[in-house]
């Protein structure tokens, strides 16, 4: 009898593939030359600081910048530098160096790996990808090390930069500054600020949008993809900009007390952070309940397809919105820049939102158990900070219980890996019916 053959699918690889190098990262931190205490970390704690920094989440259990040594620190930034590219496109990199010529099965990896929709040009999609990775890292790790380099010494200053360039450009938000405080003392430095803005928008428009940019100057043309990514990411960031300045300008814990300049400094970089990034120059314990809902529902939605960012991602909130207006005004379909949407595309829109949507209520709905008297939009705020992979935290990570720490790290992985995957299956695996039932009617609203 002839045995079945054994057969994994790209959604399966890759969620193994990525559950692999976070064991892997999380045994090398239990290690006792990577913490400054030579004892290491717990496997739990290790286990979700390398799953956060492979998932470019950046919620963190102990602070970064004092808790690991410098080889400790270079993992962490592996991990996200690994798990930012997608661990595939970083195997091509070596492919490359080697010689090896890229086969049909990692080309499909690859494919599923960049959300890309066809597989054509894959290669030279990834090829680019590690030139634009290595050209806007290297640009921000430049200058954020020439400011560094005013506040403490040469050295330290370049290395600084360089690992937050990284860790900024994948949209980690992992940071080096000691005790939790993040970004907070450069909240007016215009340097610091809008080079980390740039270095988390373009991480988070996604290598598809990056590459159409690039190709424009030949081509003259973008896509509706680009477009509706350039114009939601533009709008959440104005949106995003403009409420917190408004809400938080009498707070005296956040602007109240900066120059006008440090204050537009401020709301900026707080709202470009909210689409993923987890990097903040404002405490965000300290900002307002109404700031806080309005960042987790930038949170929610995140960053594009395609990037470093997770998020349930724009072009998936545009896309429910046009369908919602469409409705709303009696139209049978959904249009952008004179092109229709197809109601497949729709159908995703809905299953990946209805599915983020799930797992922040189930997650939440459990760390209210577990997490005994701890604030509601606390224990909101974490569950949308993880499944979006932003990394913003209102203090309630390091007092995590340990069941609470288990529930983030599924959360974080599923936030990283699920959408991306189910959404790639949902178009893969569509088949004809072979006979449709008689239609139905049932009363909405």
């Amino acid at each position: 009898m002839k045995k079945k053959k054994f057969y994994l699918d790209p959604p399966k690889i890759l969620v193994i593939g990525f559950a692999l190098i976070i064991l892997i990262g999380a045994f090398i931190l239990t290690l006792p030359v990577a913490t400054t205490d030579g004892e290491g970390l717990s496997f739990l704690n290790a286990l979700f600081t390398a799953t956060s920094a492979t998932c470019v989440t950046g919620l963190v259990v102990v602070d970064t910048g004092t808790t690991f040594t410098l080889f400790g620190q270079i993992v962490i930034l592996s991990l996200i530098q690994i798990g930012g590219l997608g661990f595939m496109t970083v195997a091509t990199l070596f492919a490359f160096l080697l010689g090896k010529r890229i086969s049909l099965k990692e080309r499909i990896l690859l494919q599923e790996s960049l959300n890309n929709i066809s597989m054509e040009g894959i290669v030279r999609l990834a090829k680019r990808i590690l030139i634009f990775t290595a050209v806007i890292e290297g640009t921000g790790a430049v200058l954020l090390s020439i400011r560094f380099a005013f506040d403490m010494p040469i050295g330290k200053a370049i290395y600084y930069g360089i690992f937050h360039s990284i860790s900024n450009f994948n949209n980690a938000g992992f940071d080096l500054m000691g005790e939790f405080h993040s970004l907070t003392g450069y909240v007016a430095d215009p340097i610091v600020t809008l080079t980390v803005c740039m270095l988390i928008t373009l991480g988070g428009i996604g290598f598809i949008v990056m590459n159409e940019l690039y190709e424009y100057r030949r081509s003259k043309k973008l896509s509706l993809h680009t477009k509706i990514v350039l114009m939601t990411s533009l709008f959440l960031v104005v949106i995003g900009t403009i409420g917190i300045f408004c809400l938080e300008l009498t707070n005296e814990k956040t602007l109240k007390p900066l120059s006008f300049t440090g204050k537009i400094l401020g709301s900026l970089f707080q709202s470009v952070t909210a689409r993923t990034a987890g990097a903040n120059t404002l405490s965000i314990g300290d900002l307002t309940q109404t700031s806080l809902f309005l960042i987790i529902f930038l949170m929610f939605i995140g960053a594009s397809p395609g990037s470093t960012g997770g998020g349930i991602k724009t072009t998936t909130f545009t896309t429910l919105i046009g369908a919602v207006w469409s409705q709303i005004r009696g139209k049978e379909d959904v249009i952008f820049y004179r092109q229709r949407i197809e109601y497949e595309t729709i159908y995703k829109a809905l299953t990946v939102t209805f599915s983020g949507l799930s797992l922040v209520t189930l997650v939440t709905l459990v760390l209210t158990i577990t997490e005994h008297g701890k604030d509601f939009l606390m224990i909101l705020f974490e569950a949308t900070s993880a499944f979006a992979t932003v990394g913003l935290s209102m203090g309630l990570t390091p007092d995590l219980s340990p069941i609470g720490k288990a529930l983030i790290i599924f959360t974080m992985f599923a936030g990283r890996v699920g959408p991306l995957t189910v959404a790639f299956a949902v178009t893969m695996r569509r088949k004809p019916d072979a006979f449709r039932y008689p239609k139905g009617k049932i009363m909405i609203g």
